[in-house]
């Protein structure tokens, strides 16, 4: 993990915005700090706010002594994770993929791209 001094802003976090019809507002968010948020009228300014109220807590954790979190960019990922289906999802999943000549890892991955 990069070093930064406390309260720098942490570019490498994942930020995004989107639109609330509800709140008639953007709403700036950070996938590290998924409770988080800020609300603005501006998508500029919302991206802003998130960001400000992110380099915030981390400056925060930094006074009391705890670990920010890891910005997902600088995490190692296997490209391997495990998951529970039906047996009847795997069956269709196993002929699916025995009628394309392909792997099941290949049918999945494949959907999961799609995605």
């Amino acid at each position: 993990m990069t070093n930064r001094p406390p309260g720098s802003s942490r570019p490498d976090y994942n930020y995004r915005v989107i639109w609330s019809e509800e709140d008639r507002e953007f709403i700036g968010l950070c996938a590290e700090f998924p409770s988080l948020s800020h609300l603005d009228e501006s998508q500029a300014e919302a991206l802003t706010g998130i960001t400000s109220l992110v380099a915030d807590v981390v400056s925060d954790m930094h006074s009391s002594g705890e670990t920010p979190l890891q910005p997902m960019a600088e995490r190692t990922y296997s490209g391997r994770f495990q998951v529970r289906i039906t047996p009847e999802l795997h069956r269709r999943l196993a002929i699916r993929a025995a009628e394309a000549n392909v792997s099941l890892n290949r049918i999945v991955s494949d959907q999961l791209a799609k995605s």
